[in-house]
């Protein structure tokens, strides 16, 4: 079957089967648009025939929408009927319990930080164990090596976070961070940044870019006494990328807390669930009770007392912050 120009535009915006699929009969005539921007005041999409701005129903809610949502829409009036189901939503906890949605219909979560003072293994911990309950595949992108003569120091005590966990050090600031990080793009694909302020995710961006996009965005200083960099993007935004794909750039993350992820912490400490199982009794909380097997890891030097302990932390953390409320999608 031949594709029809209308078709393989939506193609190239991320449109699937799975979202055709949920478009009634009554809704034929809709036009399907994926959300690029979302400002206080409109949104911003992008249709099979080109950029549009969105009007939202009296009753509608701005928050219930996340940037890469796919929604259908009027076509002439552009009033949004109502959003598609996600394949995937990048959500995480606010410090007042409230959820706030980072992204919808990813595809991979480029987590990056830098060979310098932000890097920080607990941190990356946190980042991973969202991603893995929001289940969008990771990848730990290390910027400014140049800066440093051990950045391979750097790439290995990621590689150790997490079974498979891909590792790539670019300069975001040169063409080539494109090749090395091209497969994970594609058409339709969906790639999410994340991470602290300062470390390259808006140059990254800019690199990404398809040329002609008109996407470019603002790049800031890093402050040189404790390598923290200066909040340049603002809201969350999604970027055409030259090849094929998308890119959806987020405001610098200052704190990430964690809620309900009990599962993104399982894949993340998967040598520590593992044991678990093997605990003589089925509650044990891994601190003081008799044949524990993840204790007695921990004493012959199975399991890494530090990591040990950090996965205590967010465990005892987590449990704090659970049953909130479920997650959407």
């Amino acid at each position: 079957m031949v594709e029809t120009i209308r078709e393989a535009a939506l193609t190239d915006l991320g449109w699937s089967s799975f979202f055709a699929d949920q478009v009634s009969a009554e809704e034929i005539g809709l036009e399907p648009v994926r959300i690029t921007h979302i400002h206080r005041a409109r949104m911003n999409g992008i249709s099979a025939t080109g950029p549009v701005e969105f009007v939202l129903q009296a009753n509608s809610e701005r928050d219930d929408y996340a940037v890469g949502d796919f929604v259908l829409a009027e076509p002439d009036s552009l009033i949004v009927r109502r959003r598609l189901t996600r394949t995937s939503l990048l959500s995480r906890q606010m410090s007042d319990r409230s959820t706030q949605l980072s992204g919808a219909n990813i595809d991979t979560l480029f987590i990056i930080t830098s060979c310098n003072g932000d890097f920080s293994v607990p941190r990356l911990e946190r980042y991973l164990a969202m991603a893995a309950q929001c289940e969008i595949i990771p990848v730990v992108i290390l910027t400014k090596a140049e800066t440093n003569e051990d950045a391979i120091s750097f790439a290995g005590q990621v590689a150790d976070l997490a079974r498979d966990l891909p590792v790539v050090v670019v300069d975001p600031r040169k063409a080539e961070a494109r090749k090395k990080l091209q497969s994970w793009f594609g058409r339709g694909k969906t790639v999410a940044l994340t991470g602290s302020s300062g470390v390259g995710k808006s140059t990254l961006v800019n690199t990404l870019a398809a040329n002609d996009s008109g996407t470019a965005q603002l790049t800031g200083d890093i402050r040189a006494h404790d390598s923290s960099g200066r909040h340049t993007t603002t809201a969350r935004s999604l970027h055409p990328v030259a090849g094929g794909g998308w890119v959806l750039d987020s405001p610098g993350i200052r704190s990430l807390h964690l809620g309900e992820m009990a599962g993104g912490l399982d894949t993340v400490f998967a040598e520590i669930a593992e044991l678990e199982t093997q605990c003589k009794f089925s509650d044990c909380t891994h601190s003081h009770e008799p044949k524990c097997a993840v204790l007695k890891a921990v004493s012959n030097g199975v399991i890494d007392p530090n990591r040990f302990s950090r996965w205590r932390k967010l465990r005892d953390e987590n449990t704090a912050l659970g049953a909130l409320r479920p997650r959407r999608r």
